[in-house]
């Protein structure tokens, strides 16, 4: 068989990058459960009509078929059915589903891989891994929950190895509420040309709100001016009410960004921090009030690494609404560049924190013996693959990044071990020895890298 060439777009981890990678979610799965997150995991694959919106992103859905299937298969088929290529479409769906066993508002988290049909580059990937965080309600969700999420995700990346992160937020309704007092005719296509101030000059978003939203040059104006307010406290309430522009939407959008803002505040520090960025839109229809980007400093290129916000009719059966609010964070988007530039990396590429060493393959009983006695303590190890020279089976765990070799009748009265890191042998009773907390599994290396810092 010829050496399989790799799939563009689908990355696969080395071992020790896994070990970095997996310390994420489960630091991410903790922080969300002291918060009485639950956990679920939903289905990959969701029915055609429910994924595609006639949007963009239909043309990224994988579509899930039989290899054998016949094109004239047509009497009692099934509903088509594509991989889900995030995790609100199906989390949507679940709650209608289930909404009859669920308690509300239902907090749920969700860490799971997503599918996307788009060219691969840094950051992008057509495998991913998403961590979600929602809360809905049934019929209404008071507006604590914005504060809450918002605050919850802050306390769970601030726990994480990672560059310092910067959240950005904004409203909704302070947007709409802007433009809909400023006179602007088409509120909907200005938010939309807005949130293309990351990719275009603020000169052609000008052009493009006089074309596509109706706006006379003076609002183009009065509306980039909005978008360049970016504060980290409730200070752009003031700056808002000194363009003179005045509707209660906007007052309502104003009061909820300073709750947002003031929320965080406690659980922001020199590692994440929240600003209010009144150019921060999310392009999506189905937000409603708070919106949310997060930012990777050192790593801007990536555009954002994780948002949401509020949405109000995200899910409905027609009877009830759903309405939630919700962030979602890309550990792939994140950690896949990190480890590529070796910021992050596993201390080692196996649990193994132990090699017991085999004296000859007679022996090796014994040395199985000593394995479990560790086992049965928590210590992970393995026995030596072969009963070959003492240096050659250090040299082993040498290359497995192993910190310690355990002899089995080495010492005088029994058993020692070895650090190989510092060449310290001692005397060692597998029913009572245990290495040191920060040896017992492996761990994340971070490494700081000097990048200019660069404002998304």
């Amino acid at each position: 068989m010829a050496r399989p060439s790799p799939l563009s777009g689908f990355p696969e981890l080395l071992p020790a990058q896994r070990v970095v990678e997996r310390d994420v979610i489960d630091s991410l799965a903790r922080s969300f459960e002291l918060h009485g997150f639950a956990n679920i995991e939903t289905r990959v694959v969701e029915p055609l009509d429910r994924l595609a919106k006639g949007g963009e992103i239909d043309k990224e859905i994988y579509v899930l078929q039989r290899l054998q299937a016949q094109p004239d298969e047509t009497a009692g088929r099934a509903p088509e059915l594509g991989m889900h290529y995030d995790l609100t479409v199906p989390f949507a769906r679940y709650v209608l589903e289930h909404a009859g066993k669920l308690e509300f508002p239902f907090r749920r988290f969700q860490i799971q891989p997503a599918w996307r049909g788009e060219r691969p580059q840094e950051g992008r990937f057509r495998q991913f891994t998403q961590a979600d965080i929602d809360v809905v309600g049934q019929g209404e969700l008071p507006f604590h929950h914005d504060v809450e999420v918002m605050r919850v995700m802050v306390e769970a990346l601030d726990a994480l190895p990672l560059p310092p992160l910067s959240f950005q937020v904004n409203n909704r309704k302070l947007i709409q509420g802007f433009y809909r007092g400023l006179g602007i005719p088409d509120v909907t296509a200005a938010i939309r040309v807005i949130d293309k101030l990351d990719k275009l000059p603020a000169e052609a978003v000008a052009e493009q709100l006089v074309e596509a939203a109706g706006a006379t040059p003076e609002q183009a104006r009065t509306a980039l001016a909005l978008a360049e307010i970016r504060v980290p406290d409730t200070s752009f309430v003031d700056r808002v009410r000194a363009l003179g522009v005045h509707d209660e939407l906007l007052d309502v959008g104003l009061a909820e960004l300073a709750a947002v803002v003031e929320g965080c505040a406690p659980a922001t520090g020199e590692h994440v921090s929240v600003e209010a960025n009144l150019r921060i839109a999310r392009g999506l229809d189905y937000y409603t009030g708070t919106v949310v980007e997060i930012f990777m400093r050192g790593y801007e290129r990536l555009k954002s690494v994780g948002g949401g916000g509020r949405y109000d009719a995200l899910a409905s059966d027609g009877r009830t609404s759903y309405p939630g609010v919700g962030v979602s964070f890309g550990v792939s988007r994140t950690l896949v560049p990190l480890l590529a530039d070796g910021v992050l990396a596993g201390s080692r590429p196996v649990p193994s924190a132990v090699l017991v060493a085999v004296n000859d393959e007679e022996s090796r009983p014994a040395s199985d013996a000593v394995a479990a006695a560790l086992r049965a303590r928590g210590v992970p190890c393995e026995v030596a693959a072969s009963a070959s020279r003492f240096g050659k089976q250090i040299r082993y765990a040498e290359r497995r990044g192993i910190p310690f070799v355990w002899f089995p009748g080495a010492g005088e009265g029994g058993d020692q071990v070895k650090d190989i890191r510092t060449g310290e042998q001692v005397d060692a009773d597998p029913a009572a020895w245990r290495p040191p907390d920060e040896d017992l599994r492996p761990s994340v290396l971070t490494r700081t890298i000097d990048d200019e810092e660069s404002t998304p």
